[in-house]
């Protein structure tokens, strides 16, 4: 008698349903399932996959130097190909038990080459008119877009953290990092070594914008054990879901339907506009609500052991 195995369902391959975009339910993960289920079966890795996923974007990007409207649209359809790889990426790591740091790694800097190609592209297209000025525009821009992405990012893991425990969660702690910085030699670990100092920079970013949240962990670390008690957990969740929308909308698909818009209509430096107002508002706002209510737990579970 034969064992027949099944390929495991779509739903194990997601995060969780509380950080999920709707948009993302109901196109990317199912496009990037059924990539996963193929990649799964040619036996690429999830790293490959982003590695693909990359010089897909670039490719994306690259065409929206052009005015040709034709062309922009080509660029869209890459973009949206590359960000289903992106997707795909995950899932099968998910779904074959495949991660590893450099995957996160090589993740996180997929996004940060598309959207540099992308940056390229519109300021090249738009010094006719701009001059110089335009790169100004942009290298502000690109600064902010950096910190809305890293602080997306954390808030997310947070929440698994909390939801999911470190298992379910990719949220690091500057400390572990930079051992395992310092454990690595330039020698025999150039490449790991490269990336984990740019990763250590990049922790350390997160951790400096959210002082009353680090505060709330150093509770947690000392007071309980490194094990915060169920009544928190679940009040925590509570709190931070409302949040989660805004790291959604500020990680890849509202940026990109604004992106799209901008050059449907031929004037892409409304991108960079969006970028530098609505999703500020909506990363000042994020930030704000998040360490006014670790503040208030903070307080708590210092109350909660004495």
């Amino acid at each position: 008698m034969t064992q027949q195995t099944t390929a495991p369902g779509m739903a194990s391959t997601l995060k969780s349903l509380d950080t999920e975009e709707c948009i993302d339910i109901w196109f990317y993960r199912p496009i990037g399932y059924r990539w996963a289920l193929l990649f799964h079966r040619l036996g690429v890795s999830p790293n490959a996959i982003t590695i693909m996923a990359i010089f897909i974007g670039i490719a994306a990007g690259v065409c929206f130097y052009y005015t040709s409207l034709m062309v922009n649209v080509v660029g869209m359809l890459l973009l949206v190909w590359a960000n289903s790889y992106d997707s795909a990426d995950g899932q099968l790591a998910r779904m074959t038990g495949q991660k590893s740091p450099l995957g996160r790694v090589l993740d996180g800097f997929c996004g940060d080459v598309w959207f540099f190609t992308i940056y390229v592209a519109i300021c090249l297209r738009l010094m006719p008119e701009w001059g110089l000025w335009i790169w100004l525009l942009a290298i502000v821009t690109g600064s902010y877009h950096s910190k809305q992405a890293a602080m997306a990012d954390y808030y997310r893991n947070i929440h698994l953290l909390f939801l999911k425990g470190r298992a379910g969660s990719e949220l690091s702690h500057s400390q572990a990092v930079a051992e395992s910085y310092r454990r690595m030699t330039w020698r025999g670990d150039f490449v790991y070594k490269l990336f984990e100092m740019f990763y250590l920079r990049y922790t350390r970013g997160q951790e400096r914008s959210t002082p009353r949240f680090q505060e709330m962990m150093d509770v947690i670390r000392h007071d309980y054990a490194d094990e915060a008690p169920e009544w928190f957990r679940t009040a925590f969740r509570t709190r931070s879901l409302p949040l989660m929308k805004y790291t959604n909308m500020l990680s890849f698909n509202t940026r990109v339907i604004a992106l799209f818009v901008s050059l449907l209509i031929d004037a892409p430096w409304l991108y960079f506009a969006f970028e530098l107002t609505v999703l500020n508002a909506m990363l000042i706002y994020m930030v704000r609500t998040h360490e006014r209510f670790c503040a208030q737990f903070t307080v708590q579970l210092k109350e909660a052991v004495r």
